[in-house]
């Protein structure tokens, strides 16, 4: 059966077939039948700002969000404020708070979900998500493979050592494992981008600053990042030899003879 759509309801849906994880691929008609212009809108979120707060007893989330410009968004844990999820274009968040799929199971501590840099999303209405879950098996498994990357990307942060190479490796092998299973790198040249800021990293792997620039001085001597020119003055981190960095994240400390303290 067709479905009349309108001019900016295409282009949301447009987008998140081009831009997005979960609905890379589908029809365009197809996913109107599921979200109608009052079950979807696009927002934007301003550099840190809370978006909510995750976990809060007795209180799920009602929206779905899909990032397809800006961020990163963050989810920082209480009360070590911690940095245990991040989030970039063509992925979600707040599926581990809405009641669909493994979200009806799901609980844990209070933690800020916020929009570390400006952050342009894609918000649906669960009803509409529970739906399309329901209905879809192709979407069903995607959605779920969302939870399944954020388990084994709490996992690498658990095996963050208080050695400092080891702890910056184990996070970015996290976001290179992330953002290869979605779909969203590495880029012709198998190279990584990531707009990765030193305080996220140093609140993700417990490290100071300083610190944190020192181990990126040594992989940038060892080979395993590299800067472009556009990146004078950003927080991009290009990484270009993911091999290596597993041999970092696998090492003993013995071994990494470019860091300087023992």
């Amino acid at each position: 059966m067709a479905v009349t759509t309108s001019q900016g309801q295409q282009n949301l849906l447009r987008e998140l077939i081009q831009k997005t994880y979960v609905f890379r691929g589908f029809s365009e008609e197809w996913l109107a039948g599921y979200f109608s212009p009052d079950t979807m809108q696009r927002e934007k979120f301003f550099s840190s700002r809370t978006i909510y707060t995750a976990y809060k007893p007795g209180q799920p989330l009602e929206t779905l969000y899909a990032i397809v410009a800006g961020g990163p968004v963050i989810v920082r844990s209480t009360p070590l404020d911690r940095v245990i999820a991040i989030s970039y274009p063509g992925g979600c968040f707040g599926m581990r708070n809405l009641n669909v799929g493994y979200g009806t199971v799901r609980g844990g501590f209070p933690c800020a979900v916020e929009a570390y840099k400006t952050t342009h999303v894609i918000s649906m209405k669960m009803a509409a998500v529970q739906r399309l879950y329901s209905e879809s098996e192709v979407f069903r498994q995607r959605y779920d493979f969302l939870f399944e990357l954020r388990e084994k990307f709490e996992y690498h942060l658990l095996n963050c050592s208080a050695y400092p190479p080891q702890a910056v490796a184990a996070l970015l092998r996290a976001l290179i494992y992330q953002e290869r299973e979605l779909g969203n790198q590495p880029d012709p040249e198998g190279i990584f981008h990531f707009d990765l800021p030193v305080d996220i990293i140093a609140r993700a792997c417990q490290l100071n600053g300083r610190t944190v620039e020192q181990v990126l001085k040594g992989l940038h001597s060892i080979g395993v990042l590299v800067t472009l020119k556009e990146d004078h003055g950003s927080d991009w981190l290009r990484v270009t030899n993911p091999e290596l960095l597993k041999e970092i994240y696998a090492t003993t400390r013995d071994k990494v003879d470019w860091w300087p303290l023992r």
